[in-house]
């Protein structure tokens, strides 16, 4: 059994910092750069990974140098890669380019386009975490688990799902951009999910739970270098603490402690801690989350 599968995207990201973006014809240069592996799921279930759970992926990478390093990489954590198909694709990359809070982002998905669901894979875990993925993965991700009594998070970003597979997921993940223009405001009573966690601009967070209580979890202040996979630490803290029978609002909380190491660095990765690591770092802060108290 794995503790979570993750499925998404599997890319190589290429990094730059600069002091504005071009214009037309325009040649800049950056102050810094960071090449490494990325992917909204693959980052989220790093962390989780490092945070020793035991994990899972369902994606594709190509027959490359790229596709061999996420599948290397990926062994040495202890993630599970038999749910990684390797096609005759190029692998996903990613250049982004980052202003402080703002950035552009180009991709080119490749092998990406050729991921599948494995039903017999997924029915290893206890949950399941999308991100970056396809309507047609999402709805079949959900049902399926939905059917086996797995719970499922999803990080939907802009893909719309019917509304009656909405509301077979347990943790719908968003950002207030993308909520308020799914629904048309900040009400979190207008998604059919069970549970809606809403990450605000600025920091923060808001939650609605499965008995239609809200709750607003504040952020952790901090210089923003880079928020490359800012949202994906957040999801990795909130998926631990749930798993570990939290409540939401701790699980929200370990979620910004996660963003808030994220985007103080470069790169969507650099910042993965172990779980004592993490411990360290939330009580350096004062916050008071419930590590070795689970029921």
């Amino acid at each position: 059994m794995l503790d979570v599968i993750g499925i998404g995207n599997l890319n190589y990201d290429i990094i730059l910092t600069v002091d504005h973006f071009p214009e037309f014809h325009e040649k800049v240069n950056a102050g810094g750069a960071s090449f490494g592996l990325g992917g909204a799921a693959g980052n989220t279930i790093s962390w989780l990974a490092h945070m020793g759970l035991k994990t899972g992926f369902i994606g594709a990478v190509g027959n490359d140098d790229i596709g061999k390093a996420h599948i290397k990489y990926f062994k040495d954590i202890g993630t599970d890669v038999s749910g990684i198909r390797v096609v005759n694709e190029p692998s996903g990359l990613a250049v982004i380019m980052v202003r402080g809070e703002d950035k552009r982002i180009v991709k080119y998905p490749g092998a990406n386009l050729r991921k599948e669901l494995d039903f017999e894979y997924l029915s290893r875990a206890r949950h399941v975490h999308l991100s970056s993925n396809p309507g047609g993965i999402i709805e079949g991700a959900v049902k399926f688990a939905a059917g086996k009594g797995i719970t499922v998070s999803v990080d939907i970003g802009e893909m719309p799902i019917p509304r009656d597979v909405e509301g077979k997921v347990d943790y719908l993940m968003m950002n207030e951009d993308e909520y308020r223009r799914k629904f048309g405001s900040l009400d979190l009573s207008l998604s059919a999910a069970k549970n809606v966690v809403v990450t605000l601009n600025g920091g923060g967070a808001v939650l609605r739970d499965e008995n239609g209580k809200t709750f607003e979890v504040r952020g952790l202040s901090a210089e923003v270098i880079d928020s490359t996979g800012a949202g994906d630490s957040f999801d990795a803290g909130f998926i631990y603490g749930v798993l570990q029978g939290w409540s939401l609002v701790d699980a929200a909380k370990l979620g910004m402690l996660l963003a808030y190491l994220t985007v103080q660095r470069v790169g969507a990765r650099s910042a993965i801690l172990p779980i004592d690591g993490i411990v360290k770092e939330a009580g350096r802060l004062g916050m008071e989350l419930p590590f070795g108290k689970n029921p």
